[in-house]
């Protein structure tokens, strides 16, 4: 289960990316999570997908 809060969700997902994931459909597939759903979460605090760094990152 990812956490609820934004927040804690983009340290979540990061440090898997980092650690576990070589990208992040691999990543929701093995946790059995929603891609749109939590990218939807991500984008709504200014967070994006990057594929070359692997990682959520802010567009600001």
């Amino acid at each position: 289960m990812l956490p609820g809060d934004p927040n804690m969700l983009l340290s979540y997902v990061n440090l898997k990316l980092r650690d576990y994931y070589s990208n992040f459909e691999a990543m929701c597939e093995d946790l059995d999570v929603s891609v749109a759903e939590t990218e939807k979460k991500l984008n709504s605090i200014g967070y994006f997908y990057d594929s070359e760094r692997n990682q959520f990152v802010s567009r600001s």
